[in-house]
């Protein structure tokens, strides 16, 4: 990247900043005439006497005169705000193009970052830099050249104008520029510095804020908040010490600024006055002068404003290059989207160790002179101590780490200056700790064959018209120009035709994983597109008709409490009862519903209103009373799920309020909060007592109304229950279910798991419903995933690609014996024939391998079978992850 911001400036745009200096300049004289006409109308239009006066040609009187020139002058004016508008327009639209282009490449280096940066730089830097520190940077780029110009030129116009005018007045006006241009530049240095030491502390606090997230969980577990919140505080007050000297040197400067401008004007009314009162200067040719001067403040003020924005980004531009220009950075031209050559890897090519050692900075050797070569028709085992080689072998296989001596070669060519595309599009990567990107199941396993558009997308005319445009403004920007709608699916390399479905195929992989039945669940719970599951849609309601018909049977009826319009499901929440129908989106969400004026309505109809309000306060009193003593924690708390324990000294305040005052003492929103905690009760489960017979036949009655007077443009936002229709924003499983299961029963929850899935299974549509479980969401880095869901599709996303070779770096180590040893064996199952190199947590794992390789203290000291490595006196006898020697080496590779 360009050291300075106006290298980057210049390189990016130099033609666009030239032609905005050629506008800037020919606005010149629309300027100075526009200042000239004033003088004219009041000297010669009004006070003049020698009429009628030839223009261009033409006789004008007085009045058609002063017409002219007054119309002349609102044209000048209306000209020069039209050169205004084009140059801010041009540089606001340059601008924001540079930024565009400044942000992407600066995340397109983060995608080149050697892996051992992350170690020292963390998100909470990295992510500002991209984002707000940046933000300022567009302005500025964009005015660069064009906004001094025009500044400057605008001041040269109109001191030129009023020295034309009188001489004596032009040089007071312009007397005291000289020591403002010295000192004002002089004070503003220290803020400047001042400016460059807030953003270091501002950055080193989101640093010490995303690292609070981060391990948020050992903070609970260890007590430390405490410490961090006087952490944050100092930093804070650091800030707050910075912020507010900048504060102090910038008023004052601004202070001294100002004092100097009014200077001016009384020069000129001293000056000016003496020289009218002489008569050596018209009365049109002084209000020229004080027209011309007021505008003379604007462009000097633009001016400093330009200067300390120069020097503020000036700062953010060379810090945000220093902290994106780390060692090791992975070459642009190896991450091309089509690389010039792509070697074919197969069951002949090689990974060779040569010699090679790996060292982070300062510290010792992980791994150190290793040589040995790994085929990719062997599945080969890397065993020994934890932190004593294996993990780092693994990444140097993969390139994910380039060796800092030696050379790892791949069929005779450097790993490390290969193209990324050679392995990672025929060979694939497992790592201990699972990276997967927010979207769904199927997104995160298809991840890993897409890697560059495959087939056009298709788009309606009016939509390729602007996608045309997109295209020409991200080439301008210097964004890529790969469409994010196209196919991106490299179907050869999952062995489907082109366009063809790849549900099956990631379906039957993750099954062969054991993710089967989790994709079940997540079917179950989620809410499958009517649109994209038709025939899905069919069958849950003839799963739902059969379900009815099995729960006739007395051993089932008291497991379900189905939905009926007539009467109050007393396992469902008042909201549910109320609503008889699931929201679609947040208007009637259960935590919306009391601040809802149209509930509030149908409500007060049936005389709910203060009374459900009563019945939260009693609600919140039995909490409060409740919960006194008992930890956040307890069990309690999940069965009363209406209130958190966060919440209860916001209620415990609000009843004590209430017992002072009485309920209507309550202001409107703490009788808004009581309202909202009756809309979350369950009689069956809560078993509180308030919401007895008299309230749900209310209730009854308020559904009818809400039904019947929900306004016609909040329809939509509502779908009401139907024992014949399909609930599109409800679960699948409630779609099936049509209503809630019953609490009190033992082990309902079970029971009605085995009753769905023999109706699933009686329909024919567990294979809908698992493939349906494809579209569920896994959350921020799989957040709504288990650490062996999570790990399972990772298994999945490298082995789509039916990679040649296979390198899994300690990838199991959270998971339970049982699945590891079936991830293990499908795993090889998967990849017999091609190349398998996997570091693995204990040597007993690795008998179903053919070669055993054991690494420790950063040598390979045995390789050979699992027999005689695992075998008395054999390399790797007695070696378990738990037994790191005294000494050992720190596992470098994450």
């Amino acid at each position: 990247m360009d050291r300075t911001i106006y290298g980057f400036v210049f390189r990016h745009s130099l033609r666009q900043q030239m032609l905005l200096l050629v506008l800037t300049v020919a606005s010149f004289p629309v300027l100075y005439s526009s200042l000239e006409l004033p003088k004219i109308i009041i000297n010669e239009a009004i006070q003049g006497t020698d009429f009628p006066k030839a223009v261009l040609g033409r006789e004008f009187g007085q009045i058609p005169f002063l017409i002219a020139a007054s119309l002349t002058f609102l044209g000048l004016v209306l000209l020069n705000g039209a050169f205004k508008f084009a140059i801010n327009t041009s540089k606001g639209r340059l601008g924001e193009r540079l930024l565009r282009r400044l942000r992407f490449e600066l995340y397109s280096r983060v995608l080149r970052f050697p892996l051992s940066a992350f170690k020292r730089m963390s998100q909470g830097e990295i992510i500002p830099m991209i984002t707000q520190e940046v933000e300022p940077l567009g302005g500025f780029m964009g005015d660069a050249l064009a906004q001094p110009v025009y500044q400057l030129g605008f001041l040269l116009t109109i001191a030129t104008f009023m020295l034309v005018q009188e001489p004596m007045l032009g040089l007071a006006a312009m007397a005291l520029y000289p020591l403002q241009i010295y000192v004002i530049p002089r004070l503003q240095r220290r803020v400047n510095l001042l400016a460059k030491e807030r953003v270091r502390n501002v950055r080193n606090l989101s640093d010490r804020i995303g690292e609070s997230i981060t391990v948020m969980e050992a903070v609970r577990a260890n007590d430390n908040s405490n410490h961090r919140r006087a952490d944050v505080a100092e930093r804070l007050g650091v800030i707050y010490d910075i912020r507010y000297e900048i504060f102090r040197r910038k008023f004052f400067i601004k202070f001294l600024n100002n004092f100097l401008a009014q200077v001016t004007p009384f020069f000129f009314y001293l000056l000016g006055g003496y020289l009218i009162i002489r008569g050596e200067l018209s009365f049109g040719a002084m209000v020229a002068v004080l027209a011309a001067y007021k505008d003379m403040s604007a462009p000097w003020k633009e001016l400093l404003a330009y200067y300390q924005q120069q020097a503020d980004a000036r700062i953010k531009y060379e810090q945000v290059v220093r902290q994106f220009d780390p060692s090791g950075l992975v070459g642009e031209a190896r991450q091309s989207m089509d690389p010039e050559t792509l070697p074919v890897l197969g069951s002949g090519s090689r990974i060779e160790f040569r010699n090679a050692t790996y060292a982070e900075e300062d510290a010792p050797p992980e791994v150190e002179g290793v040589g040995i070569t790994f085929g990719f028709e062997e599945h080969a085992a890397l065993v020994g101590p934890g932190g004593g080689g294996k993990e780092v072998l693994a990444m140097l296989a993969a390139g994910l780490a380039p060796p800092t001596g030696g050379a790892v070669l791949l069929d005779g060519a450097s790993l490390s200056d290969l193209p990324e595309a050679v392995f990672g599009r025929q060979a694939a990567y497992v790592g201990p700790s699972p990276n997967l990107f927010a979207g769904t199941v199927r997104d995160n396993v298809l991840a890993g064959l897409r890697h560059r558009p495959v087939r056009p997308a298709e788009y309606a005319p009016e939509e390729a018209a602007r996608r045309t445009r997109q295209l020409v403004e991200a080439r301008r920007a210097g964004n890529t120009d790969a469409d994010l709608r196209a196919d991106w699916t490299d179907y050869a390399r999952a062995g489907v035709e082109p366009g063809e479905p790849t549900d099956g195929r990631i379906v039957a992989l993750l099954g062969s994983l054991g993710l089967a039945d989790d994709l079940y669940a997540f079917g179950l719970r989620g809410t499958p597109d009517p649109a994209r599951h038709r025939d899905l849609v069919g069958k849950a309601l003839e799963a739902r008709g059969l379900l009815k018909s099995l729960l006739d049977d007395p051993a089932f009826a008291s497991l379900i409490e189905p939905f009926d319009e007539t009467a109050y499901n007393t396992s469902a929440t008042l909201a549910q009862n109320l609503l008889f129908g699931e929201p679609v989106g947040p208007e009637f969400e259960p935590a919306n519903l009391a601040a809802n004026p149209f509930v509030r309505r149908v409500l007060g109809d049936v005389g709910l209103l203060d009374r459900l309000q009563a019945i939260g306060l009693e609600a919140a009193r039995i909490m409060v009373e409740i919960f006194a003593d008992v930890d956040p924690g307890h069990e309690l708390f999940e069965q009363y799920s209406f209130i958190r324990a966060d919440e209860l000294p916001d209620f415990r305040a609000i009843v004590g309020r209430a017992g002072h005052r009485g309920i209507d003492g309550l202001d409107a929103a703490e009788r808004t909060r009581l309202l909202g905690l009756p809309f979350l009760l369950i009689p069956e489960r809560h078993r509180l007592g308030l919401i007895d017979g008299e309230i749900q036949s209310r209730i009854l009655s308020a559904r009818n109304l809400f039904r019947i007077g929900l306004p016609e443009d909040q329809r939509g936002l509502l779908e009401f229950f139907d024992a014949e229709r399909y609930v599109a924003s409800a679960s699948l499983q409630d779609n099936i279910l049509f209503g809630r299961i019953r609490f009190g029963q033992a082990r309902s929850t079970a029971k009605v798991g085995r009753l769905l899935a023999h109706v699933v299974d009686r329909v024919g549509m567990r294979d809908a419903v698992t493939t349906a479980g494809l579209d569920h969401h896994v959350g921020v880095g799989g957040g709504r995933l288990n650490q062996t869901q999570r790990q399972q599709i990772a298994f999945a996303r490298a082995l789509i690609k039916r990679p040649e070779f296979l390198v899994v770096n300690m990838a199991t180590a959270g998971v339970d014996r049982g699945l590891r040893a079936m991830l293990l064996d499908a795993v090889l199952r998967g990849m017999d024939g091609r190349g398998v190199l996997w570091a693995l947590e204990e040597p007993e794992l690795a008998a179903g391998f053919g070669r055993v390789v054991t690494v420790r203290d950063g040598h390979v000291v045995g390789d050979g079978d699992h027999a005689a490595s695992a075998g008395p006196g054999g390399p790797s006898a007695g070696t378990h992850d738990a037994q790191m020697p005294e000494g050992g080496k720190r596992n470098g590779a994450e």
